[in-house]
């Protein structure tokens, strides 16, 4: 597989193809190569290289290639060969300009899967404008139903379109092999920051199309089911969804309002959702008169869906986190005792969780083994 991208959206999607077992040979330019090569701190053990990085580019080989050189270009062709898969995320235009667009490789390659990745999309007004997580949270309405009622609009911490159109990606990428396992014919695979935007939020925008209705910030809440949010406990958050009317009788038990299980404002869903004014602030109320081991020890007794409000370190030393086998050290270098720790790929096979075979490379690591110079 060749990934001839840099930043997020390509690179995950060459992520966990090499993880699942692809032989993934990253372009680079030659002034640097991937611009997150020094997206930091925290930066590995060398002090220069971003661990973002490094969990982005584990598992490939580097290729230095400048694409303006027509030689270059030739040796992108002559890799394309025996390539199942090119993924590319090129600021718009550019693979046209340099000859590397879709329709010139699968003229030449008909067998390949072509893969881009846009920030706007294909066609449209906006096609040929770059793009970045934020900037697509912004303009894909997400922000606007993001964070509390009183507050701006509220950036999402993740880079979610970014992972989203990557993931989206890979997906199709597969499909496209299988495909071409039936046709022996290659394919081209389109996907975008903007499509993977609208994606997160297509509950509004299709209560929108059928209602004319403007979803709006709800905080940590759903405009859809009461109680389902974050609530202060006398220490500590936690989140608290009963989500249907089942769980929600178990919870005003747990509560001590059992009464509010029959309670025609309270009973059904709707109702709860129309008379939320008055029943969240209630439950806020007496949440705060315990601390949160309490309440989720008690929730977890009588099955109502819980969990604490988590920050980073907590998640990263509880005994689930443990559990997952989610964390790999990845293959040390010459000269280091241990590689850096990184997050590895979600998904298991046979219930084992596919491990790194390689580090991420130095820029232009593999130029010479991959292309004979």
């Amino acid at each position: 597989m060749i990934e001839v991208g840099q930043a997020l959206a390509g690179p995950l999607a060459g992520v966990l193809l090499a993880d699942m077992g692809a032989d993934v040979i990253k372009i680079e330019k030659p002034d640097g190569g991937d611009d997150a090569r020094i997206w930091g701190p925290p930066f590995a053990a060398d002090g220069v290289t971003s661990l973002y990085f490094h969990s982005q580019n584990r598992n490939k080989r580097s290729v230095v290639l400048d694409l303006k050189l027509p030689e270059d270009i030739a040796a992108l062709n002559k890799l394309c060969e025996s390539a199942d898969i090119l993924i590319q995320n090129l600021r718009p235009g550019v693979v046209d300009e340099i000859g590397i667009g879709p329709e010139a490789m699968l003229a030449r390659h008909p067998r390949l899967i072509y893969c881009s990745i846009w920030a706007f999309g294909y066609e449209g007004p906006l096609r040929m404008k770059p793009g970045f997580d934020p900037l697509l949270q912004a303009y894909g309405g997400m922000m606007s139903v993001t964070g509390r009622p009183e507050d701006p609009p509220t950036f999402c911490g993740a880079s979610i379109n970014d992972k989203a159109t990557g993931m989206f990606c890979t997906i199709g990428a597969l499909a496209a092999l299988r495909m071409r396992d039936k046709t022996g014919k290659g394919c081209l695979v389109d996907t975008s920051l903007f499509d993977s935007a609208v994606h997160w939020v297509e509950g509004s925008v299709n209560n929108y199309l059928a209602s004319g209705a403007v979803s709006k910030r709800h905080g940590t809440g759903s405009p859809v089911i009461v109680p389902y949010q974050t609530f202060d406990t006398a220490d500590h958050p936690l989140c608290l969804a009963p989500g249907n009317d089942r769980l929600w009788a178990r919870c005003a038990a747990v509560l001590g309002r059992p009464d509010w299980a029959t309670d025609p404002r309270f009973t059904k869903s709707a109702a709860r959702v129309a008379n939320k004014t008055e029943l969240l602030p209630a439950i806020a109320a007496i949440l705060k008169q315990q601390p949160r081991a309490h309440w989720l020890a008690a929730m977890d007794k009588a099955g109502v869906p819980c969990a604490p409000v988590n920050d980073i370190a907590e998640v990263a030393t509880s005994e689930q986190f443990a559990a997952s086998k989610l964390v790999q050290q990845l293959p040390s270098r010459p000269g280091e005792a241990d590689g850096p720790k990184v997050v590895g790929l979600p998904i298991t096979f046979d219930r084992v969780r596919p491990r790194s075979a390689r580090p991420s490379p130095n820029l232009g690591e593999h130029t010479a083994e991959v292309l004979g110079r």
